[in-house]
């Protein structure tokens, strides 16, 4: 037998050495750089954002026009004196600041919960 090595050559397709796909410009490039795909993305938070900040301040107004306007309309309630006090001026005066910090730490986990929900679809594009 003979000893007889041949190099190895290698066999592809034309097509192969064609310049290669440029991989996708990630997002944040897009919302650093301010171009129209990047203000999507941002018109998008802000606008989550915008909705949360207009629940909240819709609920706090209904909550202490609500108490305010119950004092002015209804002489019995304004009339009860619970600890010696009249009843409007202990809602608003005691018992409202609960519900208001439920309604700020409402606020605050959803809007993180925005931003969250935001960077994910970021890092996913």
């Amino acid at each position: 037998m003979s000893e007889h090595r041949s190099e190895r050559q290698r066999i592809t397709h034309p097509r192969t050495d064609a310049a290669r796909r440029v991989p996708a410009r990630p997002v944040i490039h897009e919302i650093d750089e301010q171009t129209q795909v990047g203000e999507v993305y941002m018109a998008s938070l802000v606008r989550s954002q915008r909705r949360l900040a207009l629940l909240v301040c819709s609920l706090t107004a209904v909550v202490l026009g609500g108490t305010a306007l119950l004092g002015a309309l209804a002489p019995s309630f304004a009339r009860l004196r619970p600890f010696g006090i009249a009843a409007p001026w202990l809602l608003l005066g005691v018992v409202i600041y609960p519900a208001m910090i439920g309604l700020a730490a409402y606020a605050v986990r959803h809007a993180e919960r925005n931003e969250r929900d935001f960077t994910q679809l970021v890092r996913r594009r």
